[in-house]
């Protein structure tokens, strides 16, 4: 019995130990312009695109300048794992940032930033000014799942251990 119970100890250390943290939640894997790159001309249209598909409710997607005005123009369009949104021809030189906030297929909203700088002025008129309570975070959002896989072991373990004591 002694060799049995210490079998499956190591195994449960064993499976705690190789255990991550799940990690279900959409994260970006590129934008255009990609994060943090240098552009002449601003591109007609910004896009970020996910790991995988996202769900079209609920989707922002914007474009704020270094004047703090909007540059993106219209509604985000949600294709699959890509999410888009029309430019308006940009205008000052220096940093864009596209602010994202999108629903994982899990249900879990995902937000962030990308910036990239432009380098040559554009000649475009902005829109109005951008929401100062926009998200400039990205977060994966959740509960970590392994409190709940430690505190999962812990019982088992011990109900293994009262069904195995010794009778006397």
């Amino acid at each position: 019995m002694r060799r049995l119970l210490a079998l499956l100890l190591a195994l449960a250390a064993a499976l705690l130990l190789g255990t991550s943290t799940a990690s279900a939640h959409s994260v970006v894997v590129s934008s255009s312009p990609e994060n943090e790159s240098s552009v002449d001309q601003g591109p007609a249209e910004a896009t970020v695109t996910f790991n995988e598909a996202v769900q079209s409710q609920f989707a922002s997607l914007t474009v704020v300048g270094p004047d703090g005005n909007l540059w993106s123009d219209g509604d985000p369009r949600v294709s699959g794992s890509t999410v888009a949104v029309d430019l308006r021809e940009l205008g000052p030189t220096g940093t864009y940032t596209i602010a994202f906030r999108v629903t994982s297929a899990d249900g879990h909203p995902v937000s962030g930033t990308r910036t990239f700088e432009l380098t040559t002025a554009g000649t475009g008129t902005p829109g109005p000014a951008a929401d100062a309570g926009a998200s400039t975070t990205e977060s994966g959002g959740g509960v970590p799942l392994w409190p709940f896989l430690v505190a999962a072991a812990v019982v088992f373990l011990g109900g293994l251990a009262f069904a195995l004591r010794k009778k006397n």
